[in-house]
């Protein structure tokens, strides 16, 4: 999808570009797959903050994604591409033949007119969605499961796209977007290619109320606050960190700290994604 640079009309509009939203065919979402998306303002049931930098930002309606596939064995034809707020990644809108419609990801090469299918017998082809077992060795895939009928987990941003490496008995060895290298069973779903909008990376906001819109708010340096708020905070004029590297508002290390703790999922990491 071709992006768009826009002219310097303005410091920051100079460096700024956009999408040209060229793919999308239907502009008001299907509202019978559509629920209200209460902000939240990165607050708990409390009230107090457990996400900071939230809050602000247009009015959502949330897309109910078909991440299961559920129909199987039944086909179903594209009959729009639509933007989501919610997510990197273009949706399209599936039909069936009794007129049930539901929302999936969008892959690269599926437009308007396109039949897909979900289940074990389909075509090995971008946008059908299959049994891990099922796809061939070397396949691009997305929207990958990690529990057979919980639905899709892994794989699901704009431009991702997993490699189905090897299989093993009733598990199957894929490489992860991030490098990672993973064993997953063999009767999870996913669905061939790649997921759409690849350019998705190359924008660029220009100026800080683009990131306003999309709910952020901004972050602020810890060496320009207080030593009571954060680590890095207190001194006359500039001051260097002056711990043993860089600390979060908490005083946990910023960089290189691993915080994973799943000992019952790390048996099928056969290779983590940074060393």
């Amino acid at each position: 999808m071709p992006i768009q640079k826009f002219k310097p009309t303005s410091p920051g509009r100079r460096g700024a570009s956009g999408y040209t939203f060229e793919e999308i065919t239907k502009k008001k979402p299907e509202k019978s797959l559509t629920v209200t998306l209460k902000k939240t303002g990165g607050r708990n049931n409390r009230g107090v903050i457990t996400t900071r930098h939230r809050g602000g930002g247009p009015k959502r309606k949330l897309r109910i994604i078909d991440w299961k596939r559920e129909r199987r064995g039944e086909p179903a034809h594209v009959t729009a591409i639509e933007y989501d707020p919610n997510r990197s990644a273009r949706i399209a809108l599936l039909e069936y033949g009794d007129a049930v419609k539901a929302y999936i990801l969008a892959p690269v090469g599926v437009g308007v007119g396109d039949r897909l299918e979900a289940g074990p017998e389909s075509e090995i082809r971008p946008g059908n969605a299959l049994p891990l077992k099922n796809i061939p060795q070397g396949t691009m895939i997305h929207n990958i499961e990690l529990y057979a009928g919980k639905g899709a987990q892994m794989v699901r941003s704009a431009g991702a796209a997993a490699q189905l490496m090897a299989k093993d008995g009733d598990m199957i060895l894929l490489r992860l977007p991030s490098g990672e290298m993973r064993r997953v069973r063999a009767e999870c779903y996913a669905t061939i290619g790649q997921v759409g909008n690849v350019e998705h990376n190359q924008i660029n906001f220009g100026k800080a109320g683009r990131t306003r819109h999309q709910g952020r708010r901004p972050e602020v340096r810890g060496s320009a606050m207080n030593p009571n708020d954060h680590p890095h905070g207190g001194g006359e004029g500039k001051a260097p960190i002056g711990l043993p590297g860089p600390k979060t508002p908490w005083g946990k290390p910023a960089r290189g700290y691993r915080t994973r703790n799943n000992k019952s999922t790390d048996k099928f990491i056969v290779r983590r994604r940074t060393k």
